[in-house]
């Protein structure tokens, strides 16, 4: 069944409708995660070449909080507006383990597989932001709970749920939707759905 469609107060991303429910989209099952054992590792083309940095929840979330308020639109042509985004934000995780400078691509891992590209400048943008609690309550297991990528400038399936990994590249490494047909950068705006796209 649909979200229901709302009155469009303001402009929306070309193709989107206004929907007053985020609805979770998951591909698979949610998994289930264990707090004691997750960590978010941050790897790949770094600055240092060195090993790769790993933090435990405890280290993530003594970190500074950021909120973002931001709409999420997702690919399937719904939009919902004005959701309070807060965790960690993703300049701050930049800064403990920057990239090598010619690294422009990013790889964020999460669980069962699941993967997306994304440009180091989307994850470098101000209100980039790896998500903890949506509207003030923790997400939830479906909403990608313990760790959301949150890049409101893109299609949703750009921010993956359940992160477990960072990882800069310098060539494109495509993620998991972007193998199958979808386009490597996923700009909102500019309605980059597909890879024919490109």
């Amino acid at each position: 069944m649909s979200p229901p469609e709302l009155a469009d107060p303001r402009s929306l991303p070309p193709g989107q409708r206004l929907s007053s429910v985020l609805r979770p989209v998951n591909y698979g099952r949610v998994p289930h995660i264990d707090l004691t054992t997750w960590s978010l590792r941050i790897g790949g083309d770094t600055h240092d070449g060195g090993e790769a940095l790993s933090l435990s929840w405890a280290e993530l979330m003594s970190l500074p909080r950021a909120v973002v308020r931001a709409d999420h639109h997702c690919v399937s042509r719904y939009t919902t507006q004005d959701l309070e985004w807060s965790g960690v934000a993703a300049r701050t995780i930049i800064e403990l383990a920057p990239p090598a400078d010619d690294a422009q691509h990013v790889l964020v891992s999460a669980a069962r597989g699941y993967s997306s590209c994304i440009r180091f400048e989307d994850l470098a943008s101000p209100r980039a932001v790896f998500a903890t609690h949506l509207n003030g309550e923790p997400l939830t297991p479906e909403h990608g709970w313990p760790l959301r990528l949150v890049l409101p400038h893109l299609y949703g399936w750009k921010g993956p749920k359940w992160v477990g990994a960072v990882d800069y590249r310098r060539s494109v490494e495509r993620g998991f939707w972007e193998q199958r047909g979808y386009h490597v950068t996923g700009d909102v705006w500019r309605e980059e759905r597909y890879a024919y796209q490109e």
